[in-house]
């Protein structure tokens, strides 16, 4: 008990996938490693012996939190009694920062050495929670290269992985490279996001864009289902949409290189679009609340990580109330009739690859993993 007891946790789709890579890769090293704790079906199949489904806490928002309390308390409560019993020594805590962060406390706590992969964006909010990570973090694995400099000046041991997504999006040939459309439809693809409370508030949005859209040019529609999002749910949520919508969940990568443009939610969606070369643009709205708490907190200049990385606004950012259908119909009608437009960002977005490290982001974390495992006695 202990000497191969890995406790792995992630809240929501990203991290869940990119924790699964992490875990194939370590088996690879260890096969002896057993894997415990909390995540999706990605971390399921890849050997996590989970007690919940991380769905069931993947929410957005300070409002959105207050609904699921009950649940993230109790399970937050069943991992650190399951990390006890198996005497695990070593904690993978996977992005999810408002239930990982106090985790990671509570680990620190009972001695048990924290690798924390995929950093919370402490670097783009006033730095309250840095303190926090440099007592209870032993191990801080980025994926964006700003944020090793970053931590450091911070005391926290910060180690450069590169980002999976180098290795996890395709390089595809693209809808604008073989079909550039004179009178004919339009491809838009629609993400609103991987998490119930996302989709909530966006999806809505989405569509009576949609609407104003297919009014204004031939487009055709596929909303991009998130595994998180249940198939039947988002059938049901379409069914009064007005105008219609394909749902696809399968090749997500290739449905994105096979649009014209792409409705998108912040995150690491709006990433991923961007690797594969689809001009974007970003839409984002959470409760008033969270928002006004957020701008008295922040201290950034873009939402989206690819104008971040890009450190200039190369995708669109409808944000809050700006996030309107009227405003977002306008500027991809913009956008579409503009191919000049549509040629520099496309441009731009291919520099994306390049800010984000060389292949075997997820080996390099497995190792690193592996040596704290071996350093904590496992």
């Amino acid at each position: 008990m202990g000497m191969n007891d890995l406790l792995m946790v992630a809240g929501e789709a990203s991290g869940d996938l990119h924790g699964a890579r992490l875990l194939s890769e370590l088996l690879q090293l260890n096969p002896e490693v057993q894997a415990f704790g909390l995540g999706g079906d990605e971390l399921l199949a890849a050997g996590l012996e989970s007690s919940a489904h991380s769905s069931e806490i993947s929410v957005v928002g300070i409002t959105e939190v207050i609904k699921i309390y009950a649940r993230a308390k109790e399970i937050f409560n069943d991992l650190l009694q399951e990390a006890d019993r198996r005497q695990a020594k070593t904690a993978v805590l996977i992005d999810f920062p408002d239930f990982n962060l106090r985790l990671a406390k509570a680990l620190a706590q009972r001695g048990i050495r924290v690798v924390y992969y995929i950093s919370p964006q402490v670097w783009a909010w006033r730095q309250g929670r840095v303190k926090l990570i440099e007592q209870v973090v032993d191990k801080m694995l980025v994926v964006l290269p700003f944020e090793v400099d970053f931590y450091r000046e911070h005391a926290v041991d910060a180690v450069f992985v590169g980002h999976p997504l180098v290795d996890e999006v395709p390089r595809l040939p693209h809808i604008w490279e073989r079909h550039l459309p004179a009178s004919g439809p339009f491809e838009i693809a629609l993400l609103p996001g991987s998490r119930n409370s996302e989709v909530d508030r966006l999806l809505p949005i989405l569509l009576a864009t949609a609407r104003l859209l297919a009014a204004a040019l031939p487009v055709r529609f596929t909303l991009i289902r998130a595994p998180t999002i249940r198939h039947d749910d988002m059938v049901a949520r379409l069914a009064t949409a007005g105008v219609e919508i394909h749902i696809s969940a399968e090749d997500r990568y290739q449905t994105i290189a096979d649009s014209h443009l792409a409705l998108c939610a912040s995150g690491t969606a709006s990433l991923e679009v961007g690797l594969v070369g689809t001009p974007q643009i970003v839409v984002y709205r959470v409760t008033g609340l969270t928002y006004m708490i957020g701008k008295m907190l922040a201290d950034f200049r873009f939402a989206s990580l690819v104008n971040l990385l890009l450190d200039r606004e190369v995708v669109p950012e409808l944000i809050q109330k700006r996030a309107e259908p009227g405003l977002i119909c306008q500027t991809a009608v913009e956008l579409l009739t503009d191919r000049e437009r549509i040629r520099e960002m496309r441009e731009s977005l291919a520099q994306l690859v390049g800010r984000l490290g060389k292949s075997g982001a997820s080996r390099r974390a497995a190792e690193e993993v592996e040596r704290m495992m071996a350093s904590a006695g496992c």
